[in-house]
C-alpha cells in the first residue's frame, strides 16, 4: 500500500536514464499557435487569457519591472500546466519534487534581490531594520530580517510542493477506497465516488491557483526590489 501511494511521486526513468526532462520539456508543446491573420476561438481565448494575467500582475511594477512580463507569464503557463497534466493517471508531475521548485524559485528570487541591491540599494538595506527600531533591537531584529528574506525560495517551493502533493495523496487515498468499496457496498461506493469527483474538480482549482500563486509572489519580490 506505502509503494502503491508514492509510486507516482518516483521520478520516472526509460532505459535506466531520468525522463524528468523530457516531461518538463513537455508541456510548452501543448500551447497551441497560429500562423493565421484571424485566430481561431481557441487562440483568442488563450491571448485573452494571457493577456488578462499579465495585465493583473504587471499593473503595480515600474518600466523596469515590467520588464520581466513575459518571464512571469511564462512561469505561469508553465507551473498551470505542468499540474494539470499531473493530475491524468498514470502520469508523473515535476512540481512535487522539491528540487525542480527551488530550481525554479531560487533564480527568480535572487535576481530581483540583486536587482534591488544595484538600482536601490538604501530601500533594500532599510528592509532589514523598520524605523523607529529600538537600539537594543536592532542587532535582533537584522538577524531575523535576515533570515526571512533567505527563506523566501524555500517558502515558494515547500508551498508548491505540499499543496500538490497533498492533493495527489487524498486523491490516492479516496481512489482507492472507492475501489475496495465497490464489492462490499454500493451505495458508500457511489458516494466515495461523487466525493472522488469533487475532489478532482477542487485539485484543478489548486492546480492552476497555485501556480498563480506561485508567480504572484515572485512578482510581489520583484516589485519589492524595483
Amino acid at each position: 500500500m506505502n509503494e502503491n501511494l508514492f509510486a507516482s511521486f518516483i521520478a520516472p526513468t526509460i532505459l535506466g536514464l531520468p525522463a524528468a526532462v523530457l516531461i518538463i520539456l513537455f508541456p510548452p508543446l501543448l500551447i497551441p499557435t497560429s500562423k493565421y491573420l484571424i485566430n481561431n476561438r481557441l487562440i483568442t481565448t488563450q491571448q485573452w487569457l494571457i493577456k488578462l494575467t499579465s495585465k493583473q500582475m504587471m499593473t503595480m511594477h515600474n518600466t523596469k519591472g515590467r520588464t520581466w512580463s513575459l518571464m512571469l507569464v511564462s512561469l505561469i503557463i508553465f507551473i498551470a500546466t505542468t499540474n494539470l497534466l499531473g493530475l491524468l493517471p498514470h502520469s508523473f508531475t515535476p512540481t512535487t519534487q522539491l528540487s525542480m521548485n527551488l530550481a525554479m524559485a531560487i533564480p527568480l528570487w535572487a535576481g530581483a534581490v540583486i536587482m534591488g541591491f544595484r538600482s536601490k540599494i538604501k530601500n533594500a538595506l532599510a528592509h532589514f531594520l523598520p524605523q523607529g527600531t529600538p537600539t537594543p533591537l536592532i542587532p535582533m531584529l537584522v538577524i531575523i530580517e535576515t533570515i526571512s528574506l533567505l527563506i523566501q525560495p524555500m517558502a515558494l517551493a515547500v508551498r508548491l510542493s505540499a499543496n500538490i502533493t497533498a492533493g495527489h495523496l487524498l486523491m490516492h487515498l479516496i481512489g482507492s477506497a472507492t475501489l475496495a468499496m465497490s464489492t462490499i457496498n454500493l451505495p458508500s461506493t457511489l458516494i466515495i465516488f461523487t466525493i472522488l469527483i469533487l475532489l478532482t474538480i477542487l485539485e484543478i482549482a489548486v492546480a492552476l491557483i497555485q501556480a498563480y500563486v506561485f508567480t504572484l509572489l515572485v512578482s510581489l519580490y520583484l516589485h519589492d526590489n524595483t
